[in-house]
């Protein structure tokens, strides 16, 4: 009786300090939110939207956007289907895009800044894109890349032993995988439109709508980064810009997980 009460204890214990848990990761998210909410919606009017910074993240994140899961993909793909998952160099692969998906975006500012003055660039949306690439890149094949580990080998094995050819073998997978692919890449992209230490450098500041890819680019983490201790009127427009870039992200979430929930129910 004695250790039972024990276990019971121990029981209570844990779930009393998983609630807390929960309570305090859930008051800090509300907190946050909150703020940047009440403030934000306070903030946005027409005179306070930051159009130069919302288009400038825009013009930045979908080309970065494009031009990574163009490169992700394939590379995903190779290392996960087209050599054996126990071989060295996937695991090699794989521990390397561990360590970039780790690295904190400064670091990827200041290499692309580095090889920008090696070619002459100069901040602009071109170099904005650059570094958002080498941003996306990472995230993308290794959250890929875990969500396509997860395919049977067996289901792989049934198409090949049917005699299907690779690349009917591939959309056979690459239909499994979807719904978990199009989720990282909404997810990757939301982190990289919020990326501010990254663009510093390499896209510069502006408060003139960029128009040509040499121009520098206001983007919605600096505005808010340059604006919040500045004098009035800055930083309301610092939270409006939040606000705005708060949306995005959770509408990039919603729509990850909308069309996660699709597909799931189409393959049912």
């Amino acid at each position: 009786m004695k250790k039972l009460g024990k276990r019971h204890l121990g029981e209570a214990l844990v779930r009393v300090l998983m609630l807390l848990s929960v309570l305090i990761v859930l008051l800090v998210v509300v907190s946050i939110l909150g703020i940047i909410l009440l403030r934000g919606i306070k903030s946005l009017t027409p005179e306070m939207i930051p159009w130069p910074a919302l288009l400038g993240s825009l013009y930045i994140v979908i080309p970065a956007s494009v031009i990574g899961a163009c490169i992700s993909v394939p590379v995903m793909f190779y290392i996960t289907m087209y050599k054996k998952r126990s071989d060295t160099f996937p695991y090699l692969a794989r521990l390397a895009y561990d360590v970039l998906y780790g690295t904190p975006g400064i670091v990827y500012g200041a290499f692309a800044f580095t090889l920008m003055v090696y070619v002459g660039m100069r901040a602009s949306v071109m170099g904005g894109i650059l570094v958002t690439v080498l941003l996306i890149i990472p995230i993308m094949i290794r959250s890929g890349d875990e969500i396509a580990r997860n395919v049977p080998d067996e289901m792989i094995e049934a198409a090949y032993s049917l005699g299907a050819t690779p690349w009917e073998t591939l959309k056979v997978i690459l239909r499994q995988i979807l719904p978990g692919m199009t989720t990282a890449f909404l997810l990757a992209i939301g982190r990289a439109i919020g990326e501010a230490a990254a663009v510093m450098f390499t896209a510069g500041f502006s408060d003139t709508m960029a128009v040509r890819l040499s121009d520098p680019a206001a983007t919605l983490p600096m505005a808010v980064f340059n604006w919040i201790t500045m004098p009035d009127p800055f930083p309301d427009k610092a939270y409006a810009a939040a606000f705005v870039l708060t949306v995005l992200v959770l509408l990039l979430s919603l729509c990850g997980r909308w069309v996660s929930r699709r597909f799931t129910q189409n393959n049912l």
